[in-house]
């Protein structure tokens, strides 16, 4: 195994081994591959996660969380990506991207009302931004939200919405002010049991057990008490918690690319050809080479990353680098194991989901494209 813990403390050691242990015990490969076959959702996976404990780990003592460091949810994370992304994405989905504004910005009661639900893996959540003809460009937003007494009545679309379709409640960006640009921008929780709100699954790439979604809103009613953070204050509200996800998102192509290394050092140590392992010609021998000083040097910029957050540091640069060197070297690592491969990596198999699965991390969670802007941005440019 590639998979080095240097630098990592005895805790971050004993998380990493705990769920490799646990996923290879209740998601062994050929369920996975089975469940990537139905388009299936990862339920098992994830409630022997929520049953050990593991779904507390980045929430408040008080409401049942285990108060984890930004260190211990990196190699909490890259130990996910590495056995199955599809599981990495079920945690993020609900853990990090919704639950984070809840935790962030809810009241007490709707903390106490959501948190311990989902730290039991008893609810699960997702996060509605992206429209049509807007995702970069959170402000850019269509979808209304207009006060109704008690209640925001809700219309508009939203798209490739990782899990909608397994969450019980969303967290969704919608416009409270049409012309305000940032600063007409509310998040509320909506039931996705709601009259009027129809999600539909999307034909992905990849992540096939996290399928993206259409959402659509058809004056959808809304408890104005799920509302989070104040009327037309959520863009500063979305604006918190982006280096958590970015850190995070780093660390999953950290462990994609652990496991593409092994997968295809498995493969190529027991190939021959010409009279020789295939790991003896220089062609071969120098890709492995690239490909794990590509990872080793996503994985430095990663824990650095989440190091300068554990010390408070509001460690944006970093965060933004380690996302695009993180997810584009996935993608080159990927790469690289279908090549040393041949055929065998380019059928149906571990690597060629594992090269669907890596093309997502440069657009999603914010693009390298946004990422090289706000790094440059940083720089004074």
């Amino acid at each position: 195994m590639t998979y080095k813990t240097y630098g990592f403390t005895e805790h971050q050691v004993m998380v990493r081994d705990s769920i490799l242990r646990l996923l290879q015990d209740v998601l062994p490969p050929e369920e996975i591959e089975a469940l990537e076959a139905k388009d299936a959702y990862p339920i098992e996976a994830y409630q022997a996660l929520a049953d050990a404990g593991w779904l507390a780990l980045p929430f408040e003592e008080s409401y049942g969380g285990a108060n984890a460091s930004h260190q211990d949810l990196a190699a909490f994370i890259e130990a996910t990506a590495y056995h199955h992304p599809g599981v990495t994405s079920a945690f993020m989905t609900t853990c990090i991207y919704a639950a984070m504004y809840i935790q962030y910005h809810g009241s007490n009661e709707l903390k106490q009302e959501f948190l311990p639900p989902i730290i039991a893996g008893a609810r699960r959540m997702a996060v509605a931004y992206t429209e049509p003809q807007c995702g970069s460009d959170a402000a850019g937003i269509k979808t209304r939200a207009v006060r109704d007494g008690d209640d925001y009545v809700v219309t508009g679309q939203k798209v490739y919405i990782t899990n909608a379709h397994q969450a019980d409640y969303l967290v969704v960006t919608a416009k409270t002010l049409p012309d305000g640009g940032h600063r007409g921008i509310s998040l509320l929780i909506i039931d996705t049991r709601s009259p009027g709100l129809t999600i539909r699954p999307m034909n992905s790439m990849g992540r096939r057990t996290s399928l993206p979604n259409e959402v659509f809103f058809d004056e959808v009613r809304v408890p104005a008490n799920y509302l989070l953070g104040g009327e037309n204050k959520g863009w500063k509200k979305l604006m918190r918690g982006l280096n958590l996800e970015r850190v995070l998102l780093g660390a999953a192509s950290c462990g994609q690319c652990l496991k593409i290394i092994d997968v295809a050092r498995d493969w190529a140590t027991d190939r021959q050809a010409f009279g020789r392992t295939i790991t003896e010609y220089q062609a071969i021998s120098h890709k492995f080479a690239e490909m794990q000083m590509m990872t080793e040097t996503a994985r430095l910029h990663t824990y650095q990353a989440a190091a300068m957050l554990d010390e408070g540091i509001d460690a944006v640069l970093e965060a933004s680098m380690c996302k695009v060197i993180a997810t584009e070297n996935n993608f080159k690592v990927a790469d690289m194991g279908v090549q040393i491969m041949g055929g065998a990596g380019y059928m149906e198999g571990p690597m060629s989901r594992l090269f669907r699965d890596a093309r997502v991390g440069p657009i999603g969670g914010g693009s390298s494209e946004i990422m090289r802007n706000v790094i440059a941005k940083l720089m004074g440019l």
